[in-house]
This record gives structure tokens, sequence and C-alpha cells, in this order.
């Protein structure tokens, strides 16, 4: 019964496309997810994500969203409906393209030559959010590896690549799972050494952490939290 396109009562926008075992979103930044019935509960993708069906016929499917709203669609006759979804497979979005960046730092007479590298991976983030029906959906983005080296006159003073999960005692897991290490950037220099900050943002929305990577002028690496 739960086969085909699915449209809002009220606002008669698409929802999803059903076929098969699968529900497609007509977003297509969203991933397909692979849902099923037990009883009277519709679950939807790996996280288990419940919802109570309320009714159900072969044109009317009423369900109670994830903010406790109850959700009335109905299956549409239009045969155009097709077309919101497109031909393409969804895209997994790439957030950023390399990136260099080289700084010349002149701290107490001596010179500091900063390398900076955002190079994008294929490793997958997967961030969780609800669409306008408060059904859950699944988008996809890659992550990065920033490179940074630090050099004295010609000598290396420090060198490494950042990944994420070095920021594990800093973030908050769940926060860490969803987020892209975004950016990279030379502050300022101190008696303390030099200064980087570092930004991790879940992407397409206003939440960042902050954290300064102090390079000390003895080739040393420490971090704190800066803002969030």
């Amino acid at each position: 019964m739960l086969q085909g396109i699915w449209i809002d009562a009220d606002s008669e926008n698409i929802v999803f496309k059903v076929e098969g075992d699968t529900i497609y979103y007509p977003d297509n930044g969203a991933q397909p997810a692979r849902f099923a019935i037990f009883g009277d509960t519709l679950v939807i993708g790996d996280s288990g994500a419940g919802y109570l069906i309320s009714k159900q016929t072969d044109n009317l499917f009423w369900f109670t969203n994830a903010a406790g709203e109850l959700v009335r669609l109905v299956k549409s006759s239009d045969p155009t409906a097709r077309l919101a979804f497109g031909s393409e497979k969804p895209k997994v979005l790439a957030l950023t393209e390399v990136l260099k960046k080289d700084t010349v730092v002149m701290y107490v007479g001596e010179r500091y030559h900063c390398y900076i590298a955002i190079n994008p991976t294929k490793y997958k983030v997967i961030r969780k959010s609800f669409n306008d029906d408060g059904v859950e959906i699944s988008n996809i983005y890659y992550d990065n590896i920033i490179h940074l080296s630090v050099y004295h006159g010609a000598e290396q003073l420090y060198s490494r690549d950042f990944r994420k999960s070095l920021f594990t005692d800093f973030v908050p897991a769940r926060f860490l799972s969803q987020a892209v290490l975004s950016d990279m950037d030379y502050e300022s220099a101190d008696v303390d050494g030099l200064h980087f900050n570092v930004t991790l943002c879940i992407p397409d929305v206003a939440s960042c952490y902050l954290l300064d990577v102090n390079i000390s002028l003895d080739g040393k690496m420490s971090l704190e939290v800066k803002e969030y």
C-alpha cells in the first residue's frame, strides 16, 4: 500500500516516494533510506527512527512525526510528480576544494614560515536532520584532512596532518560525528608560540567549534577550545 509518491494533504508538497523497501526524497542531497513497518510503527533508516501510524489505506497515510505532530499524506495521482526526483543519484556534498595557505611571520626578529593545506577526502560525514514534515533524513558530506607545517628559518619546527579524531577530548562525540574539519588559519604569535584557529562545523547549520592550535617556539603542540 505504501508504494508510490506521497504528498502532504495540507500543503500539497511532495514528501517522499516509496519504491520497494526504500524511501526517496525530492531533495537530491538527502540520501535514500530503507524502511520497514512493524505493527503500527514506521521505522526509517539505520538509526531506527520510529513514527506511530494512525491511518493507512491505499491512498492515505497518517503518522506522528518526531515533534509529535500528525502528518497527513495522500498518494499522488499526478504523473508529473516523478519529475521532482530527477534521474540522478543523490549527491554526496563536498564542503571544500583543495586550499593552500602560506604565511610568513616575524616574531622578535625571527622568521617563521607557516604552510597550511586543506585536503578533501573520501571520508563520509553523515548529518541527521528533519525535513518540513518532521521525518529524519540523512545528508552526506566529505570530511577534510588539514596539513600544517611550521618552519623556523630553514629548520622544520613542526609538521602534522590534522584529522577531526584529534579533537575527541575537546568536542562532544555527538557533535564531532556530524562535523567536518572545516578550516585552519594563522592568527597570531606571542611568547607561547604561533597560534592557529581551527574550525569544526556541522555543514549547513550555524554550529561550529573554534579551537586554538598552539605551536610553541620549541615545536610542541597544544589545543584549547576558544568558543562554540
